[in-house]
């Protein structure tokens, strides 16, 4: 039987502890110096798509979906930490590294999805911004997309790694302690929760919610995104003890990341459970379930709404364009570089094309939903080159996965690829 301590094994949590001459890794406050990338990662979580996904989940099945979020972090935990080994063990991101080992037809095909998949994932960020602006200043839907997409290439072009990391801890912060605040607010069945958040079950009607939850969550440009950003601490990877370190201390970064990017999602589903399932409303746009908390929750419930979406757009708009750099950078088997051509077009097309995209939409709501069922259809492909590489010992030499993570990996990929075909079933049956 796999106890606790086996399976952190597996992730390189505890290896090598036994040795003399090593001390564990977690002395002091070292580790909150590796604290960052993480976070970058998890505001890609609980943008936009997922506060759409999350509410008309809540809206229309209470708690009794609340396991696909468990579900869904457990696994982004595994993938997550599986592409960040990849970026530490091997210097590439996951682009680069796809560029360089496949065919070039494959590759290029899975990275020019992976590019539209940035693109779908930008379109809810903007919108869910331009969204946030019209509740809060009532400006008009699309002008406050383009000022929503001026501000975060302002942003993107004029600040270094570190900088960014400050913007999205704090943005996290703002978010998490938001849901909060509007948690104490409602009356949470605890019990029921509970029970919903590790029994699954299948209401009839919920696949499509599902699927959006899932794409929400586990999101292919995420995959991308860590493999990069984990390389911005300029470690020494030529030293075998270093990079043993770093895997350790980026374990526990993604850990600590991804609870609280569980945590917030949750919430989202719990408020929506709590105020709209509940007295029987259903909610189908983000302008209504503003409106719909005021006379639940009182007028401050509605603007700590707002101002949380705002910050969620804008946090995400940033991150999901640092993915689109990555990749098309990574297609020409350069690193991230905003200073570079490549990394600058990348980081374009995901902004511009979901800002022109946005100019086509009549139903926001009913976008950010589709978004996130685009990425969920576009994740099983980025999940397949990440395990391949993940896996060759040409790529990743003595660090390619061990037998028992290929087995948790292929299991992932299983059921996202499961959930996709149930998806396309129903689609045609519908």
């Amino acid at each position: 039987m796999l106890n606790l301590r086996n399976f952190f094994n597996y992730f390189g949590f505890f290896r090598d502890l036994k040795r003399k001459d090593h001390r564990p890794a977690f002395g002091g406050l070292e580790i909150f110096k590796y604290i960052g990338p993480g976070l970058l990662v998890t505001v890609g979580f609980i943008d936009p798509g997922n506060w759409a996904a999350n509410i008309a989940t809540g809206s229309q099945f209470g708690y009794s979906l609340l396991w696909i979020v468990t579900l869904s972090t457990i696994m982004l935990i595994i993938l997550q930490h599986n592409v960040a080994h990849l970026g530490i063990a091997t210097g590439l991101c996951l682009s680069e590294a796809a560029t360089i080992y496949l065919k070039p037809w494959t590759s290029k095909s899975v990275l020019s999805f992976a590019v539209l998949a940035s693109v779908s994932t930008s379109l809810a960020e903007i919108l869910g911004g331009a969204i946030a602006l019209s509740m809060l200043f009532k400006i008009p839907m699309r002008i406050g997309a383009v000022l929503i997409t001026i501000f975060v290439m302002i942003m993107l072009f004029s600040n270094s790694y570190k900088k960014i990391e400050r913007w999205i801890i704090g943005f996290v912060s703002i978010i998490g302690l938001s849901f909060l605040y509007e948690l104490f607010l409602v009356k949470v069945d605890w019990m029921q929760a509970g029970i919903s958040w590790v029994k699954p079950s299948l209401p009839e009607g919920s696949i499509l919610l599902i699927m959006s939850v899932l794409g929400a969550v586990v999101m292919p440009h995420n995959l991308f995104l860590h493999s990069e950003i984990i390389q911005s601490r300029q470690w020494n990877l030529q030293d075998e003890k270093i990079i043993k370190k770093q895997l350790r201390f980026e374990f526990a970064d993604t850990l600590f990341s991804m609870i609280v990017g569980w945590a917030i999602n949750s919430a989202m589903i719990l408020l929506a459970a709590a105020t709209f399932f509940t007295s029987g409303q259903k909610v189908d746009e983000l302008q209504q379930a503003n409106r719909l908390l005021e006379p639940l929750l009182g007028s401050n419930a509605s603007v700590v709404f707002a101002v949380a979406l705002l910050f969620a757009g804008i946090a995400s708009s940033i991150t999901s364009g640092m993915a689109g750099g990555s990749i098309v950078s990574g297609m020409y088997k350069e690193s991230y570089d905003v200073k570079d051509n490549h990394s600058r077009i990348g980081i374009i097309i995901s902004l511009a094309g979901a800002l022109l995209l946005i100019f086509f939409i009549k139903d926001a709501f009913k976008g950010l939903i589709l978004s996130q069922v685009f990425l969920s259809i576009q994740l099983p492909f980025t999940v397949a080159i990440q395990i391949y590489l993940t896996s060759s010992k040409k790529v990743m030499g003595k660090y390619a996965n061990s037998r028992f993570l290929l087995v948790l990996l292929l299991i992932i990929g299983g059921i996202v690829t499961f959930l996709n075909l149930k998806l396309l079933f129903d689609f045609i049956k519908g």
